[in-house]
């Protein structure tokens, strides 16, 4: 009876088989490269995403100022003009600088700077002009 037990000890084909090929290898390495090949998608194909497509709004916005202190605000959609020529003030041009970045604050702020500068010569000269005017009133009033 011992030649039967020896036969069914050794199952048919397990002889024959290489390790690798049959998945029972000495470490479970050769055994996931051996299958990884077939578990990966064809070049060609693509699984398809889940997550929703994030879509992007182009917007530009030009703000333009003059030394005499007028400011204007464009807004562009992509290629279509959704404002143009909107007055903005002075003091709201240089909040935003503020909040978008310190050296765009510090650009924004020498033009304003320089209009409040001519702004206030302008405003001497006319104080000035408006005393020579009352005085002129004066004599004439004296004369009179």
């Amino acid at each position: 009876m011992t030649a039967p037990t020896a036969e069914a000890a050794s199952a048919p084909g397990d002889e024959e088989v290489p390790a690798s090929t049959n998945g029972q290898g000495t470490n479970g390495s050769e055994a996931a490269e051996a299958v990884e090949p077939e578990e990966k998608p064809k070049r060609g194909t693509r699984t398809k995403s889940t997550a929703k497509k994030t879509r992007t709004v182009e917007l530009t916005l030009t703000v333009t100022g003059t030394l005499d202190g007028n400011w204007q605000a464009d807004l562009m959609h992509g290629t279509t003009r959704v404002v143009q020529g909107l007055s903005v003030p002075a003091a709201a041009v240089a909040k935003a600088a503020q909040e978008l970045h310190p050296e765009i604050a510090e650009k924004i702020a020498e033009v304003i700077n320089a209009a409040r500068e001519q702004h206030e010569s302008r405003l001497r000269e006319l104080e000035a002009e408006v005393a020579k005017v009352k005085q002129a009133l004066a004599d004439l009033g004296e004369d009179a």
